[in-house]
């Protein structure tokens, strides 16, 4: 298969990029920014995912699309982050409808139903999951509510595309990172992660699952980074929110069973 993978450059660009490689694909590298050296079997184009001609003549000729690039840095200002990402997202569906490229994975968030740039998040029950409503207040949690809307609109109007809307969280090369990095702020992010690896694979997987039309998936590891058992993380935390779910031992406040009976993917 050609898949094209925009934000190339990026973390979970190149870990896409590196195991399709080893699965024995081809990729297609899009970015603005260059990549620190080249790599067999990879064709690198420069490109902006804002600009509709560019994303069509990169992506022209691929199988598959890989839709990785988005801008993150919470200090972005508001108006550039929504414009950027929701247009980003909507020129890479649309070139791919347009173009008959089948199969379109894309990164969403956890954060596609508000959560970690809230004042305080508002989470109606744990463990959460795809059927949970957003309450998004910040730009980066709407765009990524709207890619999601963008992927429900182009299975609706193109029937031949199926789309998966991956629900990734601070996505990590190894778990010792994870231990280096908490703190504090983890209480908005629910002590959540995913490795590097296990997005990846989520990502490849996605284009060949047998699903149609558009699906959104929580791609999150199984447990927490604390030790502190979830339960009464949860009690100490978010006292009022009821339990619907096994939050036994470590395990982590995202249900992931969906990508798992869809997709056939789990952390680890």
């Amino acid at each position: 298969m050609k898949i094209a993978i925009t934000g190339g450059s990026g973390r979970i660009g190149r870990g896409v990029t590196a195991l399709a490689l080893a699965q024995g694909h081809e990729v297609v590298s899009i970015d603005r920014v260059l990549p620190e050296e080249g790599s067999p079997g990879v064709q690198f184009v420069q490109a902006s995912i804002t600009n509709y001609a560019e994303l069509e003549d990169a992506v022209r000729g691929c199988d598959a699309l890989v839709h990785m690039a988005a801008l993150l840095d919470p200090n972005t200002p508001d108006y550039q982050m929504h414009n950027v990402n929701v247009t980003g997202s909507f020129n890479a569906l649309s070139a791919a409808a347009r173009l008959g490229i089948t199969r379109v994975c894309q990164a969403s968030s956890i954060n596609a139903i508000g959560g970690v740039n809230s004042r305080w998040p508002r989470y109606d029950y744990f463990p959460l999951d795809e059927r949970h409503p957003t309450y998004a207040e910040d730009a980066y949690s709407l765009s990524k509510w709207i890619c999601e809307q963008q992927g429900d609109m182009f299975a609706r109007r193109y029937e031949h595309i199926t789309i998966a809307s991956m629900r990734f969280h601070w996505v990590v090369p190894d778990w010792e990172t994870t231990q280096r990095e908490h703190g504090e702020a983890h209480i908005k992010h629910l002590w959540a992660y995913t490795l590097l690896e296990a997005a990846a694979r989520a990502c490849l997987l996605s284009l060949t699952a047998d699903f149609r039309g558009h699906e959104a998936f929580y791609i999150v590891a199984p447990r927490t980074t604390e030790s502190v058992p979830s339960l009464e993380l949860a009690q100490r935390h978010f006292p009022n929110v009821p339990i619907r779910g096994d939050l036994a031992g470590n395990a982590g406040f995202f249900d992931c069973s969906k990508a798992e009976r869809i997709l056939g993917w789990k952390h680890s």
